[in-house]
């Protein structure tokens, strides 16, 4: 007879990962693998790239699983390694797209365009893209803690401890996050119009 894991707990687990058990990574995996690929797609707006880097999140938070604190939310450790990730996608892409617009102008055709396809421009008419295109323009310590509170339902203490800042602060950001997409928002509508 085999253990039933979706009874264990995430100390549980944890101990059996360690001991080797690999039936506990399936387990975690289950358990936290959609509402990582959510927090990881709504701060980078690729579902694709979103499918990997939730994928590399998970690979790293299994390969350090000998520093996880079991007295605290796996969840929150992992949409931690998440967000890191996010980040340091945010930074590879930045270089990437400054050395894509450094090419000698005769190499200018090896270089996709910076705007939308046609295809995203449809698709881009609805209220959800424009909201998500909107989110996308925040600054990231915005768009993080409005992906967790509002997206991902996380409480303003989970909030606080997952990005390691104040509960004041999350509060602060919060709201500093509407006002910039209320703003954003109103920029897309009026233009729109036009």
């Amino acid at each position: 007879m085999s253990l039933d894991l979706s009874f264990c707990s995430d100390r549980e687990l944890v101990a059996l990962a360690r001991a080797g058990q690999q039936h506990a990574y399936r387990e975690f995996l289950r358990r936290y693998k959609e509402p990582i690929f959510r927090l990881i797609r709504s701060n980078i707006g690729d579902p694709d790239e979103a499918m990997d880097l939730t994928q590399e999140a998970f690979v790293a938070g299994f390969a350090a699983l000998g520093r996880y604190d079991a007295d605290r939310p796996f969840q929150t450790w992992i949409a931690r390694i998440a967000l890191n990730k996010c980040r340091d996608w945010a930074r590879r892409r930045a270089v990437r797209s400054f050395f894509a617009r450094a090419l000698p102008l005769e190499s200018a055709h090896d270089v996709a365009g910076e705007g939308p396809a046609p295809d995203a421009e449809a698709a881009d008419r609805t209220e959800l893209a424009r909201v998500r295109a909107a989110m996308l323009r925040l600054a990231p310590n915005l768009r993080e803690v409005i992906v967790l509170r509002r997206v991902e339902d996380l409480s303003q203490a989970e909030t606080a401890e997952l990005l390691q800042i104040s509960e004041k602060t999350v509060e602060t950001r919060l709201y500093r996050a509407r006002m910039k997409l209320k703003t954003l928002l109103g920029e897309t509508s009026a233009r729109d119009a036009d």
